[in-house]
């Protein structure tokens, strides 16, 4: 029997399973990159490397998904482990460009607005599995994604070039653009819920 499990939990780990992981254990290197050595310091190279690391984490969630319906190989592990390391990735970046302030003010209620929504739609989606209820990602929720992986993106990308202050005016605007996305998607998928709540 528990060479039965071995087997079961090595076949677990195709391709797409090991880039989504890799994504999750990538998390803390970048989060370490964007890490302030002190107060008010930013270190650019760090900022650079991070953008680069962020970028190839965007190209592995592409991939990952790919690879495993064109092998078909997707499997229960990869479907929850894939929002996963797109929430840890969104929530870390989030908070750290929070405490560098790189997202400060009046700005912090859109990085808000997107965390709180992932983690309550992640709830919502917990409680309907439990009702055997799908909820499909629109299309709507996919372009919320691309405007937030460009925003964080474009506000990492900002820090390793502060010279160029439109980088962070599109990656401020692009961040609200998302935290709008977030609501209306946000609200789809709470009317979802409330029709299964008795």
């Amino acid at each position: 029997m528990p060479a039965a499990r071995l087997w079961q939990s090595a076949a677990m780990l195709t391709l797409p399973n090991l880039l989504t992981l890799s994504r999750i254990l990538t998390v803390p290197l970048l989060v370490a990159l964007l890490w302030p050595a002190e107060v008010g310091a930013r270190w650019t190279t760090g900022y650079a490397l991070a953008f680069a690391l962020y970028c190839l984490m965007g190209v592995t969630d592409y991939f990952d998904g790919y690879l495993a319906r064109a092998q078909g190989t997707v499997s229960k592990l990869g479907v929850f482990l894939d929002p996963i390391a797109d929430k840890i990735m969104v929530g870390a970046v989030i908070l750290m460009l929070a405490a560098t302030r790189d997202i400060a003010g009046i700005h912090i209620v859109a990085a808000m607005v997107i965390l709180l929504r992932e983690i309550a739609v992640s709830g919502l989606r917990e409680f309907l599995a439990g009702l055997q209820v799908s909820v499909p990602v629109s299309r709507l929720a996919k372009w919320k994604t691309t405007f937030q992986l460009i925003a964080l993106g474009a506000l990492i990308l900002a820090g390793a070039v502060p010279h160029y202050p439109f980088v962070q005016m599109i990656g401020l605007a692009t961040l609200w653009a998302a935290a709008v996305l977030t609501l209306v998607t946000g609200w789809d998928y709470l009317r979802v819920g409330i029709r299964h709540m008795d």
